[in-house]
């Protein structure tokens, strides 16, 4: 067992199964990696949203990297275990602490590739967020893993491969993690414990992400959030008045979903003050944390949006097929299969981060009425 400040307790023995079963929901993905440990390329691309497993997906190829050609179990085991926990010396990950990965974290990144190893024979630089990378740090990346080290192996994890970044992705090879089946999600959140129906609401709820997922299933008001998105269609009467109290009890829910996600936060910060009061402030890693939380935050609020223009989006779908509408007359299929273009155009919208209210607003003053 390993034990630290922050670090808490780890089991220092960990059989190659085992260790890539705490990936699921990516078969093909685990296959993949699994394959290549025996002999690896200079550097990977993983992508796929966050929550789905690229992460565990990268600490488990990293755990088979280092344990790869170890005779002795207990040693093997020991590399396993540290690099799935994130723990490993030799397994370095690094993140832009804003929005964007800039050059000095680009510099950081073939700093750290150019050092040696310290107790495997490689080393894996674990790089998140690859496809927030600026201009000029995709360049600097580009030249480290078109020329890389030799004992370094490139793992870079991405939402997605923006066209600037494509050069880049085709140095790499490409690991598929898309979000994870509702069905699996359910299964998963049965496995801890919650109710087989609060689990499927969840696993719905959840975009394909089992982090998200988890969360949900502490929120009491997951349902009551997704059915009222779902009465939005029966609510428009074509009046600015109508859309102007949507968008304000949208929001606020989105605001109370955050309930979860705060407390969590409130803890880790409770956990670490008491760490400091132990070790003291420097090197405590609090900034990197508040930035962390910060992120979580505006993706938390992004993801609950997806999930609500979904719901709507699947509302609209379910008139379309249906007969008659709400004023007892056929709804225009059409018109409606057109709406569902329109929640999906503002979904899209997100990735730019959008006033939220004027995105809520015009969206909603597009959108047929309950009587259309």
């Amino acid at each position: 067992m390993v034990e630290g400040p922050g670090v808490g307790t780890v089991a220092l023995d960990l059989d190659d199964a085992l260790m890539w079963d705490g990936v699921p929901g990516q078969p093909d993905a685990v296959a993949l990696l699994r394959a290549a440990v025996a002999a690896p390329v200079h550097a990977y691309l993983v992508v796929g949203p966050t929550g789905a497993g690229r992460e565990e997906l990268a600490r488990a190829f990293a755990g088979g990297l280092f344990a790869e050609g170890v005779d002795d179990p207990a040693a093997a085991g020991r590399h396993r275990a540290l690099a799935a926990s994130g723990r490993h010396p030799d397994l370095v990950a690094i993140e832009p602490e804003g929005r964007s990965l800039l050059v000095v974290d680009a510099e950081r990144i073939t700093r750290e590739g150019w050092r040696s190893p310290i107790e495997a024979r490689c080393k894996v630089i674990l790089v998140d967020r690859f496809h927030t990378a600026e201009p000029a740090a995709a360049a600097s990346l580009l030249k480290t893993i078109e020329e890389p080290p030799a004992s370094a192996v490139f793992v870079l994890l991405a939402d997605e491969v923006p066209e600037e970044h494509v050069t880049i992705a085709s140095r790499c090879v490409r690991v598929d993690a898309g979000p994870i089946a509702a069905g699996v999600l359910a299964s998963l959140l049965e496995a801890d414990g919650v109710d087989s129906g609060r689990a499927a609401d969840v696993a719905e709820a959840a975009g394909g992400s089992l982090e998200r997922a988890r969360l949900l299933a502490t929120d009491p008001a997951v349902v009551a959030r997704r059915d009222a998105w779902r009465s939005v269609p029966e609510r428009l009467d074509g009046s600015g008045a109508a859309v102007a109290v949507l968008v304000a009890e949208l929001r606020g829910l989105i605001d109370d979903a955050q309930a979860p996600l705060e407390a969590r936060h409130q803890q880790e910060l409770e956990e670490l003050a008491e760490r400091e009061e132990v070790v003291g402030t420097r090197g405590s890693g609090r900034r990197q944390l508040v930035e962390r939380q910060r992120r979580e935050v505006r993706r938390h609020r992004d993801d609950e949006l997806r999930f609500g223009l979904a719901t709507l989006s699947r509302a609209y779908l379910a008139r379309a097929h249906s007969t008659p509408g709400g004023n007892g007359l056929p709804d225009d299929p059409e018109r409606l299969l057109v709406a569902t273009a329109r929640i999906t155009e503002a979904t899209s919208e997100l990735v730019r981060n959008p006033n939220e209210p004027l995105l809520l607003q015009a969206l909603l003053l597009d959108l047929p009425t309950g009587g259309d």
